[in-house]
């Protein structure tokens, strides 16, 4: 495992207008006001640090970027200190541009429609409820650390047909590739190549004795030409999916909770009334939305009359769209049953994240097991919730009493 206390610090934050910085602690602990304060100010705000990156802060902003190709390339999609070499297969689709993008997304959509999502649903409340049995006796756990992070991850190695049994290896590496490589490059340098190698073992497996698992639907695909994907392309995919996957939605599942046990009201009403738990889990989409992605400025344009320079990363952060107060009445508010909730939780454009239906189906899974067994929760006074640093947010501590 890597050592998680590792991460050098960047001089605090003093102007958030032309200095923001992702990873300062006041961001990282509660990022709403701030994002309010640079939207009342200026929609698309600059820093000099990550080697100059843009943040565009409303709705509209971060719309016009998501869908403009043109100007904004997918090729690096972690805002880091440092800019690794590009790969040739780094994370297909999510790192392709225009006109690979396309036929490298089509081949991830099948497992991922709605019908193949429903075939997974017995598996994750199984899931969820083998969690629960481990810690429903003490009375007590930390809902983030022995229920939120594992569903996911559990869920993407059964699709993928590998052990369950690794989902420490999994999470150390994304930890590692989304949280500590923000600082030190070398982090992801070896976590990379420690996914490669594990996939590579699969996948060489599978050639000697192919299975009905992601890994090798992967590998039986074929381009638009006809040919099969190389290792390359499909291990790839197979670092996507897991990257993808697992974080962003056991951030999710947490956020929800978090919610939940701090607020009494809204725990009650999903309780007694079970049907609003489709837009209630839209509505904790909007207001926790755990994913900021990140394109690269490769021509000059204009944002909402704000140039933006080729050179520069743009953060663009779909979280801080869904607090827009122009689209969304009440931003700061979680209303179980708004009624119209467009958010950009799963991305905008072409990029938008092919996994929904899954995340949505194991959101939506985790809050009811959860609430059938426990209904009544609440935070431990005695430990404080802690969030996690960078592209994708939610909490990592998050110690909860029953």
């Amino acid at each position: 495992m890597s050592d998680t206390s590792f991460m050098p610090e960047h001089p605090p934050v003093t102007d958030w207008v032309h200095d923001f910085d992702h990873t300062d602690p006041r961001w990282t602990e509660n990022p709403f006001p701030i994002w309010d304060e640079l939207r009342e100010k200026c929609p698309v705000v600059h820093t000099r640090r990550f080697q100059g990156c843009y943040l565009p802060t409303s709705f509209e902003a971060v719309r016009q970027i998501a869908y403009d190709t043109e100007h904004f390339s997918s090729r690096r999609v972690i805002v880091r200190d440092e800019r690794p070499e590009i790969q040739k297969n780094g994370a297909p689709p999510i790192t392709s541009d225009p006109p690979e993008h396309k036929p490298a997304k089509q081949l991830l959509l099948p497992p991922f429609t709605p019908d193949a999502v429903k075939k997974l649903e017995p598996r994750v409340r199984a899931i969820c409820n083998e969690l629960i049995d481990g810690f429903i006796a003490d009375g007590a756990c930390d809902a983030a650390d022995c229920y939120a992070k594992f569903i996911p991850v559990r869920a993407i190695a059964h699709m993928l047909g590998i052990p369950e049994a690794d989902a420490g290896l999994f999470i150390d590496w994304i930890h590692r590739i989304l949280e500590l490589s923000i600082k030190d490059e070398s982090q992801l340098k070896t976590a990379a190549e420690e996914m490669g190698a594990y996939f590579i073992g699969h996948i060489e497996a599978r050639k000697r004795q192919p299975t009905g698992d992601l890994i090798t639907t992967l590998m039986n695909a074929r381009d638009k030409s006809g040919a099969p994907l190389d290792d390359m392309h499909v291990l790839g995919s197979l670092r996507l999916l897991l990257i993808a996957g697992i974080d962003t939605t056991w951030s999710a599942i947490g956020a929800s909770l978090w919610h939940l046990a701090k607020t009494p009201a809204d725990r009650h009403r999903l309780v007694a009334e079970p049907e609003l738990m489709p837009t209630a889990v839209e509505e904790f989409l909007r207001a926790f939305s755990p994913v900021t992605m990140a394109r690269e400025v490769i021509k000059e344009t204009e944002i909402q009359g704000c140039p933006v320079r080729p050179g520069n990363m743009v953060l663009l952060s779909f979280p801080a769209a869904n607090r827009d107060p122009a689209v969304f009445p009440d931003a700061d508010k979680v209303v179980l049953d708004r009624k119209q909730n467009p958010h950009a939780a799963f991305g905008l454009g072409i990029h938008r994240c092919i996994g929904s239906n899954l995340a949505r189906m194991e959101m939506t899974v985790a809050l009811e097991e959860w609430l059938k067994r426990i209904p009544e929760f609440h935070l431990d006074p005695a430990h404080q919730v802690k969030w996690s640093q960078g592209t994708v947010r939610g909490p990592r501590q998050l110690r909860v009493l029953f």
